[in-house]
């Protein structure tokens, strides 16, 4: 992976593009969580989402090796892509994302405004996947995976802002889609000798990374069912689950039903708008409430993009 001196140098990368994301123990949380809460708001990101920084890193990295990528090819639900159409325009490269048929409006519409060309196939991410990968052999495009140690590297820093903004922290609670984030922080605490408890979070309709934790090896499923379009993942990325197995203490599951509840406490708690993966870590902290009572707990609020209509219909169920 990295070191520390790789991942400050990515940290100087990424606030040349943001300002960093602040970290704010919410007393109202903490009441009804029965512990300290810091929230890690990434949904303040340029992109409303902590993925911004993983498209800078790669793109600076990229950039630097010869020859440079003529146009780049990805897929994604939406924030992966908003990550690399940021990045991108800014170097100026050529950007084509592929999405599921009947993905997020409002993210494809922002991957559009960054300057993405948008691909709309397939039923969920692996299809959008496939397609991807298709375009990168017709057009010559180079295919940007969803997990590598750049885009790691570059998530890592919200961590890094985290621990030492916060200090250390008795546990930290983060969402699992392709891994990307959760890994950010094994590595960060790991870099600065922490004890922190790492602890991910996956949606019940798309378990794939706890069956996996469970059984010691990569289990993928057939489907992908949840509100939360973050965290839905049908194949787990190896090198991801290596570093998630060996660094997490567990692996939480929630429902959509307690990802909505966290959704709207994030709202009357807090004013701060969550998509359904955003507000999973705190679901599973309100879940697991008593073993972490009166400790000093950490949630990653990954990102606050859904679309206007859903959200106004979960904040009135």
């Amino acid at each position: 992976m990295f070191d520390l001196t790789e991942l400050e140098a990515a940290r100087d990368l990424v606030h040349a593009a943001m300002s960093p994301t602040p970290q704010i123990a919410w007393p109202l949380l903490a009441e009804r969580a029965g512990c300290k809460v810091w929230v890690k708001h990434e949904n303040h990101s340029p992109i409303g989402a902590f993925k911004v920084r993983g498209g800078l890193t790669w793109m600076d990295w990229r950039m630097r090796q010869d020859p440079p990528p003529a146009g780049i090819v990805s897929a994604t639900r939406g924030n992966h892509g908003q990550s690399l159409a940021f990045a991108a325009r800014r170097v100026g490269v050529p950007l084509v994302i592929c999405v599921p048929e009947g993905n997020s409006v409002e993210k494809n519409a922002a991957m559009r405004a960054f300057g993405a060309e948008l691909v709309e196939a397939g039923r969920d991410f692996e299809a959008a996947r496939q397609k991807a990968q298709e375009i990168a052999t017709e057009r010559g495009l180079e295919m940007v995976p969803s997990f590598h140690p750049q885009l790691v590297r570059g998530v890592a820093t919200y961590a890094l802002e985290l621990f030492r903004g916060a200090g250390e922290l008795d546990a930290v609670y983060c969402p699992i889609g392709l891994g990307s984030g959760l890994c950010g922080i094994i590595r960060t605490r790991d870099l600065l000798g922490l004890k922190t408890e790492v602890i991910g979070v996956v949606a019940e309709g798309a378990p794939a990374y706890a069956l996996s934790y469970g059984a010691g090896e990569v289990v993928p499923t057939e489907s992908s069912n949840t509100l939360a379009d973050g965290m839905a993942t049908r194949i787990p990325d190896p090198d991801a689950f290596a570093m998630i197995r060996d660094g997490v203490a567990r692996i939480v599951t929630v429902s959509d039903t307690e990802i909505v509840a966290a959704m709207q406490a994030y709202y009357s708690d807090t004013h701060n708008l969550a998509e359904g993966a955003g507000a999973a870590a705190l679901a599973a902290l309100l879940q697991e409430g008593e073993q972490q009572a009166g400790r000093k707990v950490g949630v990653i609020l990954s990102g606050g993009n859904i679309d206007r209509s859903l959200y106004l219909k979960l904040m009135a169920a």
